[in-house]
């Protein structure tokens, strides 16, 4: 399944949510830039490495910030951009810009705490998936009456059908605690599919469990539904 947009109609301009994937771009193009031997280098330094982490040196801890800002390829840079674009506009809407970046940065550094307690420690993790998967918590909060409008290919034929946010995300969240409970069962070192499976629920169960809280001066607003008004 492959989300194209939301039914949900943004009430002021998604500023921090454009200036966040402009950032991860920016990043990105200097990726493309570096050799192979530099890129890396450049993911070593400034991916998220067990390894490299220590508790007790503050110093070592800014892998925790920069991993979010890091992507392996095309693939992986537009899926997690496109994703932040159809969800975060409107939870930017509802948290107000600043509390939007702050949510969504603690939400990122939350979610790669939980990568490195149960995921592969020797491998780096990078990527905005995380912060992303804290956004996608929150939007199932604040709108389980959205509809999110969803590409499904059917023996290669397109076929587009409109699924509940509470139900798409609540399927996600569920297929990636599936595989994150799988990927335990993994030899010591192994990564599974190469994806971290526990930054995205860590960040998840952030947004559902602080996605209210950084909402709180918001909660008076009018989202439109289509034709429908839902007042919070």
């Amino acid at each position: 399944m492959f989300p194209l947009k939301d039914t949900i109609r943004s009430r002021s301009l998604p500023i921090m949510t454009w200036l966040i994937i402009l950032a991860n771009t920016f990043v990105f193009f200097i990726e493309l830039d570096l050799s192979p031997f530099q890129l890396e280098r450049f993911i070593r330094t400034f991916g998220l490495l067990g390894t490299r982490i220590q508790i007790d040196n503050p110093l070592t801890w800014y892998p925790l910030l920069t991993h979010m800002f890091l992507h392996g390829g095309w693939v992986h840079f537009l899926s997690n951009m496109w994703t932040l674009f159809i969800f975060g506009d409107n939870v930017e809407d509802r948290m107000g810009s600043f509390r939007f970046l702050v949510f969504y940065i603690i939400g990122g550094v939350a979610a790669g705490m939980l990568q490195l307690l149960l995921g592969a420690p020797n491998i780096p993790s990078i990527g905005a998936s995380g912060a992303i998967a804290a956004v996608l918590g929150a939007y199932f909060l604040f709108f389980p009456r959205a509809q999110v409008i969803t590409f499904v290919p059917v023996f290669f034929l397109p076929w587009f059908v409109n699924i509940p946010a509470v139900i798409y995300l609540g399927f996600w969240f569920v297929s990636q605690l599936f595989s994150g409970l799988v990927s335990l069962a993994l030899p010591a070192g192994m990564s599974m599919g190469g994806i971290a499976w526990w930054a995205h629920i860590g960040g998840f169960l952030f947004g559902l469990l602080l996605g209210f809280p950084f909402s709180a001066s918001n909660r008076n607003r009018v989202y439109w539904y289509r034709d429908e008004y839902y007042p919070w």
